[in-house]
């Protein structure tokens, strides 16, 4: 069952650069940053209620991310649901024949889960659902 909206992922090429808008302009607080080497970005937090503004700044050539950008530039690059269930929620998407881009969930930061649902499935969203961890 999905829980609510974790974060809205946006792709800058300039983390600092889109920090001046986010945190400086509109007043919103980084509320943490991360380095994630296995996907190639670093990552800004900045929680907005109970959601997350993520900012993501590729920092490998040949990622995912750096592609999209390359080809799209920035902006929206996927929304993540927070899911109670990662197995249970797969294996429902799974029974109406959406294409997911992960079979298993992967394990991020802080032992939390995740999966992409390929956007052929999602009428062009790329979604990202979250499992956060018990701890």
């Amino acid at each position: 069952m999905i829980k609510n909206i974790n974060h809205i992922a946006i792709i800058v090429p300039d983390l600092e650069g889109a920090l001046a808008f986010w945190e400086g302009a509109l007043g919103l607080k980084v509320g943490g940053r991360e380095a994630v080497p296995a996907e190639g970005v670093d990552v800004a937090f900045l929680p907005i209620g109970e959601s997350n503004v993520e900012l993501l700044k590729p920092t490998v050539a040949d990622t995912g991310v750096a592609r999209f950008l390359e080809k799209r530039g920035p902006g929206i690059h996927h929304m993540c649901f927070e899911v109670d269930d990662i197995d249970a929620t797969m294996e429902q998407l799974r029974a109406h024949n959406v294409q997911l881009i992960n079979e298993q969930p992967q394990v991020g930061h802080g032992g939390r889960q995740y999966a992409f649902v390929h956007p052929k499935s999602t009428g062009g969203v790329l979604v990202e659902l979250y499992q956060l961890s018990d701890e």
